[in-house]
């Protein structure tokens, strides 16, 4: 017997187990392979080594899972392929502090060798503990298939790829600008890049020009007017960070903007350090200063900003590095005053730069060297200042970027580094997803794919770390650069080159994490070895993933899958959105507003959820702050809800192309679902709705059943087009309307009479019905509620015939001619005229516990039969006492139509007619002038300008609601109107 009560706690972790004995999701062995099966893959994102479940995971895997488990129920080989990255930063950093706060030696007294192997040891003793996470989430992947991006296998596909790219031309050495962390010293991705506002300065400064030339400067408005004529000598030049002013090649106004035409060609001072030894630089034209921008002169610093690098590559300006590894002033070098010199002999003669050249060359002024870069901000500022050429200096906010790990301002620098020609390897990616061979669900992210890909840059693919696949290069004393397989194979490439033995020096450097993610499609089902579930699981189906690694990975993906393989990776990539609160704000620590899946699914008390909210911030306002919120939004602390409640509400508010607002209410009330669904099995249970393998849905002979069983198909029918089409809103809506909305809520009330009958050849049937309906409720419903369907289905089973497998791996409900109109029709007009009773008593504030008349005017003796029929029921659930045929309505009554039925509801003497008037039309009165304040602000151009988006949206879904309650009001008030009369 069914417990009383459903306890998800208690089944969640059974149910896990029971899987996992049957091996149920482990993909076919050829030997037990269906010979007609298709196989069906999803690789997952894999997930940090360091990392923990949040709820962008809960939603990404979910989504995975729904497909997974319904194409395993549908019969095809299912691979979903887990694994986990080997997150080269975080990794490092997170032994790194281990270390520390051990107080033992850093990783360079260490060593790399013993550093790597502690990396190891920490990886096998703590890290993937997000493996754990998912499997109590419910995913349902090949666990025995796990990948690491640095196993053995996934190494020796890294290592091919790297080579074989190498000597195709498609991997080379460069300097180049990149985001350079100071904290770490390496090189970083754009993904690792969090660009935030905060409070800064635009300072602006004199240029004087050489020679002490002058011009007039003319400057006009929009009119042509002139508003400002005077003689300059300088040239106006506004930045937010000063201390690069001393690698400036360059000043660049717009080739139209006639303020200063007459000096360019000329040469500008930089305005800092040794009078005796300032710098000269050209000023120049290029299209990228904005002549309304500022003085619309830009200064051009090109080996520390990335627009002043495509404009210096553009005109062959040198780039003057600055600082070092750790953001500080560079020390190294000879004298200011002979460096500069060489500068200045690198402007004379003209022509291109060379880069290492340049590089070596140190321009920071004898006082600043050795200066951290915001120190030697403040000592620029202040030298400026005293020359008297600061112009001024304003507050504003600014853009400033930092590394997403070690929370430091990034510095754009000029750094030695490998890239990838990631434009030769985009043209076949971008055809694939232009002739249709690979498609992005919503369509619209195929403009941000092409978009990036038709403007895509060199890949930045090494890394200044010691965790990761080392680059597998070698130097000769000559700094001649031999790539090979092993260092073996490098020592006989360099023997031929040099033509005797020389001595080689490792690279240093490990590769981007995303190089290796990037073959994640085949690396691992076992490329580079020919393997029997490389060739049958590659090419993937979908690929399901969040918008920001579009660029990141799946177009690496696809430019690698197509090079190495020649096939695209995936057919689909589906796009998910965003996870936000239930307010539309996008969840952040500082807002205090994250919800970790972990606490929904298991629960966590109050001040434990503080805790962890709080325990990572610096800011004590904020922790305040917080702390207050959480405790007027949470006194209890979170329930324990649920992997399935979870799982359902990311699902059935995974709407294509618009974020998930969550929150705990809607996760409470998807949980009072799976209540339902268990409260209905109860039923069926104590009703002897045992589950019989005779059963034919196509034979039965009762109205309800014939009825349920086509509803029953109509909804198999939505589920399977939806989840088909990556709609899964809908099709967990259409299982969520059928078990609530149709099941239990009407066929299980509607049956009552027939399993308290005596008609025991329709008590069989109906029996037989419900258990045949239950067993397709819990297999479309499974998908998205795994656990309680899959313990439903094995309880329900014990007192029939058994269940021969679980309900993972059942089949999925494939019904076809059970539709019955003549049965709909009938059902149909029943559920509508309890549904209209019903409504009319809450519009008109009937007494719950009142039990009102009902008369069918002018009913056919079609409608009356049925009306007779269907008596008990309608008295029953629409709670009347007398139920009557007329040929016109009584006075008092409120009348609407069922179907072509009028249907009077007599109220006379059960409300005040006046005051209900009175009431409703107040009512709407309220509702219109919220109506009124909405439109009020959509269409004020300021709010609509500032207010965010999430905000905007909010408004206008209440005015949608408003609406509605102004049209159901207005009905009532027409209806009480019209018995008045």
């Amino acid at each position: 017997m069914l417990e009383k009560t459903y306890q998800p706690a208690a089944i969640e972790p059974r149910i896990a187990a029971l899987w996992e004995h049957a091996d149920a999701f482990a993909v076919a062995r050829p030997e037990r392979r269906e010979a007609d099966a298709t196989p069906y893959t999803i690789v997952i994102p894999p997930p940090n080594v360091t990392g923990s479940l949040h709820m962008g995971h809960a939603l990404n895997n979910t989504l995975q899972d729904i497909l997974c488990r319904f194409e395993r129920m549908r019969g095809c080989d299912v691979l979903w392929q887990p694994g986990m990255d080997h997150a080269g930063i975080a990794t490092q950093m997170v032994v790194e502090r281990q270390l520390a706060d051990r107080q033992e030696p850093d990783r360079r007294a260490m060593g790399r060798d013993a550093f790597l192997e502690r990396v190891w040891r920490w990886k096998e003793e703590s890290g993937g503990t997000i493996g754990g996470q998912l499997r109590r989430l419910g995913a349902s992947c090949d666990w025995s298939r796990e990948r690491f991006t640095m196993d053995e296998g996934l190494s020796r596909a890294v290592l091919r790829v790297s080579v074989e790219l190498y000597r195709e031309g498609l991997i080379y050495k460069d300097k180049r600008l990149v985001n350079w962390d100071p904290k770490f010293q390496t090189a970083i991705s754009d993904l690792e890049v969090e660009n935030g506002e905060v409070d800064g300065h635009m300072w602006h400064f004199k240029y004087p020009l050489a020679g002490g030339e002058t011009y007039e400067y003319v400057e006009k408005n929009e009119a042509g007017d002139v508003i400002l004529r005077e003689t300059r000598d300088y040239i106006s030049i506004a930045t937010t960070r000063p201390e690069t002013m001393l690698g400036d090649g360059a000043v660049a106004v717009h080739p139209d903007d006639t303020r200063y035409a007459p000096i360019v060609g000329k040469l500008c001072e930089i305005p800092v350090g040794p009078k005796a030894q300032r710098r000269l630089i050209p000023i120049i034209t290029d299209e990228y200063p904005d002549p309304a921008f500022g003085s619309g002169a830009v200064k051009i610093t090109g080996a520390h900003d990335f627009n002043d690098y495509a404009v210096a590559r553009r005109n062959a300006i040198p780039m003057y590095r600055l600082m070092d590894d750790v953001a500080a002033m560079r020390v190294d070098g000879d004298a200011y005053a002979d460096e500069a010199a060489k500068a200045a002999a690198l402007v004379e003669a003209g022509g291109t730069p060379d880069a290492a050249a340049v590089d070596a060359i140190n321009l920071v002024p004898d006082a600043y060297r050795g200066l951290d870069r915001f120190e030697a901000r403040k000592r620029v500022v202040a030298d400026i200042d005293a020359d008297g050429l600061m112009i001024g200096v304003e507050k504003k906010l600014i853009m400033q970027p930092f590394g997403d790990r070690s929370g430091v301002v990034i510095e754009p620098m000029l750094t030695d580094q490998w890239f990838c020609d990631a434009a030769t390897l985009a043209k076949p990616a971008i055809e694939a997803v232009e002739s249709g061979e690979t498609t992005f669900v919503p369509k619209v992210w195929e403009k941000t794919y092409f978009e990036w890909m038709r403007n895509i840059q060199p890949w930045c693919i090494s890394r200044q770390l010691w965790w990761g696949h080392r680059i597998p290069a070698w130097y000769g004393p000559d700094g001649e650069i031999f790539v090979a397989f092993d260092e073996a194979e490098a020592v006989s490439m360099a023997q031929a080159h040099y033509g005797e033995t020389r001595t080689l020096t490792r690279d240093e450097d490990v590769l981007d994490t995303w190089f290796s993610s990037a073959l994640w499609p085949f690396s691992t089902l076992g490329w580079p070895d020919d393997t029997d579930i490389l060739k049958r699981h590659y090419k993937t189906d979908v690929l399901v993933t969040g918008f920001d690694i579009i660029f990141f990975w799946v177009a690496r993906m696809m430019m690698m899958g197509l090079h190495f393989k020649r096939e695209v990776p995936f057919h689909t990539v589906y796009i998910h959105a965003l996870v936000r609160d239930e307010k539309g704000a996008k969840m952040s620590k500082s807002k205090g507003n994250v919800m970790n899946p972990l606490d929904i699914i298991e629960g966590v008390e109050r001040d434990t959820l503080i805790e962890k909210r709080v325990s990572s911030l610096t800011n004590k306002a904020d922790a305040k702050r917080i702390t207050k919120a959480t405790r007027a939004d949470y006194p209890d602390g979170i329930a324990a809800y649920g992997a399935d409640a979870l799982r359902f509400t990311l699902a059935i508010m995974a709407a294509q192309g618009r974020d998930v607002k969550l929150s705990i209410a809607r996760v409470e009330g998807y949980r009072n679902f799976a209540t339902k669904l268990w409260n209905a099995s109860r039923f069926a249970e104590m009703n002897e709705a045992v589950s019989d393998a005779a059963f034919d849905p196509a034979a039965v002979t009762q109205t309800l059943n014939r009825w349920i069983v086509g509803e029953t198909e109509r909804t198999a029918l939505s589920v399977t087009a939806a989840l088909e089409g990556y709609r899964f809103n809908e099709a967990a809506a259409a299982t969520y309307q059928f078990v609530w909305g149709v099941f239990c809520d009407w066929y299980l009330e509607l049956i009552k009479p027939i399993l308290n009958g005596d008609d025991e050849a329709a008590k069989r049937e109906t029996r037989a019905c419900v258990a045949w309906t239950l067993d397709q409720t819990l297999a479309l419903l499974h998908p998205f509620m795994p656990f309680v369907t899959e313990e439903l289905w094995q309880r329900t089973g014990e007192a029939g015939n058994g269940r021969a497998a679980p309900l993972a791996l059942s089949t999925w409900p494939t019904l076809a001619g059970l539709q019955d109109e003549a049965a709909d029709v009938e059902i149909g007009w029943v559920i509508a005229l309890v549904e209209e009773v019903r409504s009319v008593r809450d519009e008109m504030k009937v007494p719950a516990g009142a039990k009102v008349p009902l008369v069918l005017v002018s009913a056919d003796k079609a409608v009356q039969q049925r009306a007779t029929r269907y008596e008990p029921i309608l008295t029953r659930l629409a709670r009347l006492d007398d139920l009557k045929f007329a040929k016109a309505a009584p006075k008092g009554s409120a009348q609407f139509l069922v179907g072509e039925t009028s249907v009077a509801l007599p109220l006379e003497g059960l409300i005040d007619m006046a005051a209900e008037r009175t009431r409703l039309a107040r009512e709407i009165e309220k509702a219109q002038a919220e109506i009124a304040k909405i439109d009020g602000k959509l269409t004020n151009e300021a709010f609509m300008a500032k207010a965010p988006e999430a905000v905007i949206e909010e408004n206008r879904e209440r005015r949608v609601e408003f609406n509605l309650t102004v049209e159901r009001l207005g009905a009532a008030l027409e209806r009480l109107k019209a018995a008045s009369e």
